[in-house]
Formats: structure tokens, sequence, C-alpha cells
């Protein structure tokens, strides 16, 4: 099967701060699924390390603690990732929880307080607008295991 996954979850040191967060499931899944990463946030243009953005729901864009409006990138990032998603014929997603470009259940709330939402990140929805099937890491199915 091939699935696209965040990066960060297969040990890319590619998140915000320069780190990554392997998750065990999905690199033991990785030697017997097709495995592409993408780090949407990257594809979008943004730097790493960078500083941290959230999503601002009051003003319906992704905003870094100093103010500075990142949205474009993360959209853009958000379409390079279904781009990659349709080119390689990925099956399903597995992303990263609480990021503001992977998050499928949970985002930070745009505070910078470590407060969550329920609520998608700019790529989870437009993989999910895509029609691409999407879990979180935490809610990878025993299926795909």
């Amino acid at each position: 099967m091939t699935i696209l996954v965040s990066a960060c979850l297969l040990g890319c040191p590619c998140r915000y701060d320069g780190k990554s967060k392997p998750n065990e499931q999905v690199l033991q899944m990785a030697e017997k699924h097709q495995m592409i990463p993408v780090c949407p946030e990257q594809l979008g243009g943004l730097p790493t390390p960078r500083p941290p953005a959230e999503w601002h729901w009051q003003s319906q864009r992704y905003i870094r603690e100093d103010g500075t409006d990142v949205s474009e990138y993360f959209l853009r990032g958000a379409e390079e990732a279904v781009r990659i998603s349709k080119l390689c014929h990925a099956e399903c997603a597995i992303l990263k929880e609480r990021s503001p470009s992977c998050g499928l259940c949970w985002i930070y709330d745009g505070t910078f307080t470590k407060n969550q939402i329920p609520s998608m990140g700019a790529t989870a929805y437009a993989l999910y607008k895509s029609g691409l099937q999407i879990y979180g890491e935490y809610t990878i199915p025993l299926e795909l295991l």
C-alpha cells in the first residue's frame, strides 16, 4: 500500500524546531508499505527551523507569535501535499496530530499557550477534501499495522 505520511513521523528533522517526532508504529509500517514522506510547511516554502505558527480562529489565518501572517505558505504546502498524493497514487495518509498543517482532530488554538481546539490543519483538510482517507498518528487502523 502507498501511504502519504508526515515526514516528522518517519524521523525527518523537519518540524518548526528542527527536530522530528518519530512514531514507532509508523516506522514499523515502513517495512511493509511504501511511505511517501511530506512536510507541507517545507513544501510551502518555510525554512527549518522556523518560528512556530498557529491557526488563529478569529482572523482565519496562520500567524506566528510575532504577528507575521504565514498563511500563504501553509496553503501552498497543503496544495503540494495533495498534488504529491495524487502523483504517487497514495491510498491513505497518516498525519502528525496537533500540527497546524497536519493535525487531523486537534490543533493549537492560536494563543501560543498549548491550548488545543478540535479542528483540522490546512493539509489535513486539503487531503480530506481531495477524497484521500486520512488518519492521525494515534488513530492508525489495525489493518495498516
